[in-house]
């Protein structure tokens, strides 16, 4: 049985030769996310900035504007009210008081919602998370990401020479930073599952790294006397038919979650559809062509 090929046996595509595109490309990602973050930040979702969300679900038509101003006259004026969905409205009503009253505080406001409302409201979600969980989310949150990044250093760097470990870190926090920067630009709620969808893009991307880096290695083994900017086009090039339909079942299982995996998952399912698509970009212009930068010696045997 024949192996599926998407690509000729020996494709010859010059990669490197647009190296320096792509380090501008990440440059400016960065540059943008940083700019982003200073000056429009995270849309914070309840995970992290605590605070009371409801879905609601009325038969009568809802004027927003009436209910916010209806929510602000009983002293609930930071409400955020906005249609979710074809039939719902979300109302995200920031900290109120200590966490051991939100109960009474998610009684009363239900309660305000049918009396001023629709007294058949249906409450599709309701979730409420003190200001001090939310903290120790953010830091719990920060502190799986660091280590997870140094496992994957560790692990490349004991599989492989330092060269690869460090190029392979600098991709993966280049592809964090790309998918943070696609919260901040969209605004999506930034929540526990936006924490995940960056996990699973640090890991595909370091998936999809890992391969390139083995066949890079045993080219610097098999070719030791061609120069290594061969080796690397070389190894990216005879590993693309795998690259692309890694990518593409991966992005098809994607998109599929962002069409039918409702308005709840639109920003986990979306920043998972942006990441794949930037790690796999970042695999062969980003970590690959950092070998060159950290030194890395072709006639060494890796």
């Amino acid at each position: 049985m024949l192996p599926l090929r998407l690509l000729p046996k020996s494709p010859n595509l010059n990669f490197l030769k647009f190296r320096f595109v792509g380090y501008s490309i990440s440059v400016l990602v960065t540059i943008a996310t940083t700019a982003l973050f200073f000056s429009e930040g995270l849309n914070l979702g309840i995970d992290f900035s605590g605070g009371i969300v409801m879905e609601i679900r009325s038969d009568q038509k809802v004027d927003i504007e009436n209910f916010r101003n209806n929510l602000a006259d009983h002293g609930y004026g930071g409400a955020i009210i906005q249609n979710f969905g074809v039939d719902s409205v979300m109302v995200r009503i920031p900290p109120i008081g200590e966490a051991a009253n939100q109960a009474q505080e998610v009684k009363d406001i239900q309660e305000l919602i049918r009396t001023s409302l629709d007294p058949n409201v249906e409450f599709r979600r309701v979730d409420y998370v003190g200001p001090k969980v939310g903290d120790e989310l953010v830091a719990n949150s920060l502190k799986a990401t660091m280590v997870a990044l140094a496992g994957m250093l560790a692990y490349i760097w004991f599989r492989f020479d330092w060269q690869f470990g460090v190029g392979a870190v600098i991709a993966l926090l280049h592809d964090a930073t790309a998918t943070l920067g696609f919260f901040l630009f969209t605004q999506y709620d930034f929540d526990l599952s936006s924490v995940a969808a960056i996990m699973l893009v640090i890991g595909y991307s370091i998936n999809d790294t890992v391969v390139i880096y083995d066949r890079v290695r045993e080219n610097l083994r098999k070719y030791k006397n061609k120069p290594l900017i061969e080796i690397l086009n070389m190894s990216i090039n005879e590993t693309l038919s795998r690259t692309i339909m890694t990518v593409a079942t991966t992005l098809l299982a994607s998109f599929a979650l962002v069409l039918l995996g409702g308005e709840v998952l639109r920003g986990f399912s979306m920043a998972l559809l942006f990441g794949i698509a930037f790690g796999t970009y970042s695999s062969i212009f980003v970590s690959v062509p950092l070998l060159l930068v950290t030194g890395l010696k072709a006639n060494k045997q890796a």
